[in-house]
């Protein structure tokens, strides 16, 4: 699926809408829509066919859990990741609770499958309760994406999150990260054991302003757990 609608100010500057909205109108295009949300159920046979493992980041120009999509089309989602179980999924939302809703049901009396990753978007203080429903989701590899880091997240609880992975914004209205901020994410990923990632400072371009975080760059991955390669 692609498209999706704004929820908090990490969307402000969505990089995926506009880059969709560029071909909105222009025929035959598979953004002719623009952002407009657009389920693809043609896509999900996609995995099955790809041999070779692979990571695999679900809907990144959308939100699986975005409240118009039919529960029905999320169960055809997961049946097709469970289906290609040599790939590792990694799935990212900012509608927590309906993920955790849906996980809880979905693997009430079974383990949820390793391949399967699914984490939450925050990207300040105010987006904190997300980390929450995220730990309880019945999931088996649980990250956080923070980023655009937009503000402080403050003091943050780890526990049952297994990777975090921060980063600035980019693009054309990107807002500046201040390094405590990333700092404070760092630090508590380190006083508590958890994997971090450091993405990019951001800024115009992606790349910017470089990946390194006081002199290094920072590619930690969770230890233990299969990554299909």
């Amino acid at each position: 699926m692609t498209g999706c609608t704004k929820i908090t100010a990490g969307c402000d500057n969505c990089y995926a809408e506009r880059f969709a909205e560029r071909w909105r109108g222009v025929k035959g295009h598979p953004f002719e829509s623009g952002f407009d949300l657009t389920l693809r159920p043609e896509r999900l046979g996609q995995p099955i066919r790809w041999k070779r493992p692979r990571i695999i980041f679900v809907n990144s120009m959308s939100d699986l859990f975005h409240k118009e999509v039919p529960a029905v089309f999320i169960d055809q989602v997961f049946d097709a990741m469970e289906e290609a179980h040599w790939h590792t999924f990694q799935v990212l939302t900012k509608r927590s609770s309906r993920m955790r809703d849906y996980l809880n049901r979905r693997y009430a009396r079974s383990e949820a499958p390793p391949n399967i990753w699914t984490g939450v978007s925050v990207e300040d203080r105010r987006g904190a309760a997300r980390i929450n429903h995220l730990r309880q989701a019945k999931s088996a590899v649980r990250f956080l994406s923070v980023e655009p880091l937009i503000g402080p997240l403050g003091a943050i609880d780890l526990d049952g999150v297994h990777w975090v992975i921060a980063g600035g914004e980019s693009g054309p209205n990107a807002r500046i990260m201040n390094i405590e901020w990333a700092r404070e994410i760092r630090d508590a990923c380190r006083s508590q054991g958890v994997p971090f990632f450091f993405k990019q400072w951001g800024g115009f371009r992606p790349k910017s302003g470089g990946r390194e975080l006081d002199g290094k760059e920072w590619n930690e991955y969770p230890k233990d757990i299969k990554i299909a390669v």
